[in-house]
């Protein structure tokens, strides 16, 4: 299989020979949080057992039907998380990995166990984080319009707040190595684990990739648990809320802007009734001048933050890199 990877995000570029890269099964946990996937978990479980994963780590929230039964049945190892949400069943389920790869994905049967490979060769390569781009190979009936427009959406806005087009930053198909996930100590624990992540990347600098996969439709016999308004509007809200440490220009930025506009707003209103009708509203033009000055204060703010964080960033890369130099005179200096 021709190993398809589309650099992002300041990753190195990948020759051919790299792609073709491959990690022992050996190596990889195959994570699979669940919530009452009863009809499908059986099935993801063979499928992946029967590709040389071994290692499948079924992590339940509690399902009301028999999940874990059934997963224990064909082979994988099941935990049930002690608290509620994905985010924190990844979390918990991580700390029982003992590999150095994780392949992280739904048990809802939407994902292709075939594409495991393909997930998996960029950190062959050397990658710390792969995201499967479900846009690529997707089944007519896999998503619903309401669903695809709110994904698009949402990745548009993850682009222009932080500045990375990871195309599917919503997939639910992942690989990545724990130490990478143990860096960016994911706090969300909800559906907003995945865009916690994707943030954590750029603000990490981790080396990214999104890859093609294919996406099919949920098998009728199996419910979501995604509530589209709720969930979305969650996520929308984590976007905004994680850019005051990744982007606080546009954090503070977009708070000041608004309070400028809405003092310019109070101010203009106060000057009509003013002109027209010799009406003084005091307060109110207290109101306006205090908002407007918060504005700048907030503007000021978030363009001495942004600086910070450019300069902890620099100085991040630079450690880096001197870190990769003394480990690389270590090796010779044992050659020698």
């Amino acid at each position: 299989m021709d190993q398809e990877v589309a650099p992002v995000a300041d990753g190195p570029e990948v020759s051919s020979k790299e792609i073709s890269a491959s990690i022992s099964p050996s190596s990889v946990c195959v994570l699979v949080p669940t919530l009452n996937e009863a009809a499908t978990i059986g099935d993801v479980t063979d499928e992946f057992r029967e590709r040389g994963y071994d290692d499948v780590l079924v992590v339940d929230g509690g399902s009301a039907d028999r999940t874990r039964e059934v997963a224990a049945e064909h082979g994988a190892r099941v935990i049930e998380q002690s608290g509620r949400g994905k985010g924190q069943a990844v979390r918990e389920a991580v700390a029982h990995v003992d590999v150095p790869y994780v392949l992280m994905l739904d048990g809802d049967g939407t994902y292709d166990p075939a594409d495991a490979e393909r997930m998996l060769a960029p950190l062959a390569a050397g990658y710390d984080h792969v995201i499967g781009n479900r846009f690529a190979d997707m089944e007519d009936d896999a998503m619903r319009k309401l669903n695809g427009f709110g994904n698009r959406l949402i990745n548009s806005a993850f682009e222009t707040i932080h500045g990375a087009d990871y195309a599917d930053i919503l997939s639910g198909y992942r690989a990545f190595t724990v130490e990478s996930f143990e860096q960016c100590a994911p706090d969300a624990d909800g559906f907003t684990i995945e865009t916690e992540l994707a943030v954590e990347c750029v603000k990490q600098g981790f080396d990214t990739a999104v890859v093609p996969i294919s996406y099919g439709a949920r098998p009728d016999e199996s419910e979501t648990n995604l509530h589209p308004f709720k969930d979305g509007g969650r996520i929308v809200l984590a976007l905004y809320s994680l850019a005051r440490t990744n982007n606080p220009l546009f954090y503070f930025g977009t708070l000041g802007a608004g309070a400028i506009v809405l003092g310019t707003g109070v101010a203009a209103f106060v000057l009509t009734r003013w002109l027209m009708y010799g009406t003084g509203h005091n307060i109110l033009a207290m109101v306006s001048a205090a908002a407007i000055l918060l504005g700048v204060q907030l503007l000021m703010f978030g363009v001495l933050s942004d600086m910070i964080v450019s300069l902890h960033r620099e100085q991040r890369r630079r450690l880096e890199r001197l870190g990769r130099e003394r480990d690389r005179a270590g090796e010779r200096n044992d050659r020698d």
